[in-house]
């Protein structure tokens, strides 16, 4: 396929994208376009700005609107401050990006008080992340708000890096996703990075045997060793994709299926019967097509995740700070 015609396809794609992702559990496309017509790109340029100054912020954003989702649903409870909150349970060790959302809250109340969520932000935050790192772009339906419980308890609704399919499955079907959401949402891990901490235990001594994980590609093996050897520093950080952490792009897929995953949890998918079959889907490499079956799927995969147990109308509200409830 001509560069050409690829260009065209990723055209017409974006088109279906943008026409067709409209409503979602409530919300709806243009929410905010009488109330506060400048809200998207007050985030936009917020995101953009942190992005320019770290791009490791993308992956962040991202997590930061996963976590929230699978936890009281898409409605800021991640956000909330205090000894006891959703923040703080050990699921959410290393979340970043509050600073961003932060900082696009205040600008919004500056300009339209009282009128957008900060659900409403982490949502296009993560959009806008995908986008910024060369991903697809999609309308986000909009109306979210905020919600006012948050607890860490709650936490334990969020996947693990050592969850075994069936349990990915699960956490996932609670929140009403599929077998296929679970791997297109995983998918996002194209832009990721975690600690050696989750990593090691994979390249050593796995399930007490003295040996590694048997999954891991021996010519993957000694780079994972090499960046997590024994007694290394457990916060290092290694790439969920290995040929470019950086680049929103299809090519982790092709990592899972050639054993090439760095956690556990991402390997494990290649070895179920329902969702090997996405990631071979998504690692094809049938020429020219690579990599656009994902790119059109994703962003159904997130509207279908920011749909998740939204608070809408009279329900919750819109925190004047989203560190804390009103």
């Amino acid at each position: 396929m001509l560069a050409s015609e690829i260009a065209t396809v990723f055209f017409l794609f974006n088109v279906l994208l943008r026409s067709s992702l409209v409503h979602s559990q409530g919300l709806q496309r243009g929410f905010y376009d009488s109330s506060c017509p400048d809200a998207e790109d007050i985030v936009r340029s917020t995101v953009e700005k942190y992005y320019n100054n770290d791009a490791t912020i993308a992956p962040g954003l991202l997590r930061l609107h996963f976590h929230d989702c699978f936890v009281q649903g898409c409605d800021a409870s991640v956000l909330i401050s205090g000894a006891s909150s959703e923040r703080s349970a050990p699921q959410n060790f290393g979340l970043r990006g509050f600073e961003v959302i932060d900082d696009a809250k205040s600008q919004l109340e500056s300009t339209c008080p009282g009128v957008v969520s900060c659900a409403d932000i982490l949502a296009l935050a993560a959009r806008d992340s995908v986008d910024l790192t060369g991903g697809p772009s999609w309308s986000v339906p909009l109306g979210r708000r905020d919600g006012r419980i948050s607890s860490a308890a709650d936490a334990k609704a969020l996947p693990s890096p050592a969850d075994p399919v069936s349990v990915q499955r699960q956490k996932f079907a609670d929140q009403g996703l599929s077998d296929h959401d679970l791997v297109t949402l995983v998918g996002a891990h194209t832009i990721g990075q975690t600690d050696c901490a989750f990593v090691r235990y994979r390249l050593y001594n796995f399930t007490a045997t003295g040996n590694a994980d048997p999954s891991i590609s021996p010519a993957f093996l000694p780079q994972l060793r090499a960046l997590c050897p024994p007694n290394g520093d457990p916060a290092r950080r290694v790439a969920l994709d290995r040929d470019g952490a950086g680049s929103f792009d299809a090519a982790f897929f092709k990592n899972v299926r050639d054993g090439n995953a760095a956690l556990e949890s991402d390997q494990r998918l290649w070895g179920d019967g329902a969702t090997q079959g996405v990631v071979q889907k998504y690692a094809g490499n049938i020429r020219g097509l690579f990599g656009l079956r994902f790119t059109y799927e994703f962003p159904k995969a997130m509207v279908s995740l920011g749909g998740v147990a939204v608070k809408t109308g009279r329900q919750g509200e819109i925190r004047r700070r989203c560190s804390r409830f009103n």
